[in-house]
């Protein structure tokens, strides 16, 4: 793929951004199994349910663009949950396990967030006001499962941990 303009690179990200979801959905379940604190489970089932819907409103986006949402790999999110399944092969005391996976989930926040602020800009600067909203309504889930994460290490898996 060639980018010649803004046009071509919003259309790459948002292929990206739907092999990354698609790669999260494969991973959720498995962290879900792993956590041994049952808020953070619970909290990776729920994610697990706003990424289909993530992935559902990118589909949307391409169904308006008329383009297919195949076609590229997101090489970054691949190493990310590699690094995340290092944690579920790992030994030791669950709380410390837990830390782990809260850690590996929070890198795949952060660029889940960057990558979605960008996207969204794009369509702000494109016109795609529709496509606007619906990335932006996944950037703020992102950005709430973040917080979620922070508060639930913050004040009980780490200091558990420790």
């Amino acid at each position: 793929m060639e980018l010649q303009s803004l046009q071509d690179l919003y259309l790459h990200e948002l292929k990206d951004l739907y092999s990354a979801e698609k790669q999260i959905l494969k991973a959720l379940p498995k962290m879900a199994k792993a956590a041994q604190n049952d808020k953070l489970r619970a909290g990776f089932q729920k994610h697990l349910e706003q990424t289909k819907g993530q992935v559902e409103r990118l589909e949307k986006i391409f169904d308006r663009l008329g383009k297919t949402p195949r076609g590229v790999t997101c090489k970054g999110m691949k190493g990310l949950i590699e690094e995340g399944e290092e944690i579920l092969e790992m030994d030791g005391e669950p709380e410390a396990r837990d830390a782990g996976l809260i850690s590996a989930a929070q890198r795949v926040e952060h660029y889940e967030i960057a990558a979605y602020g960008c996207a969204r800009t794009y369509a702000r600067i494109l016109g795609d006001r529709e496509g606007e909203k619906l990335l932006d309504k996944t950037l703020q889930e992102e950005g709430e499962t973040d917080k979620k994460l922070t508060q639930l290490a913050e004040s009980s898996i780490n200091v558990e941990a420790a």
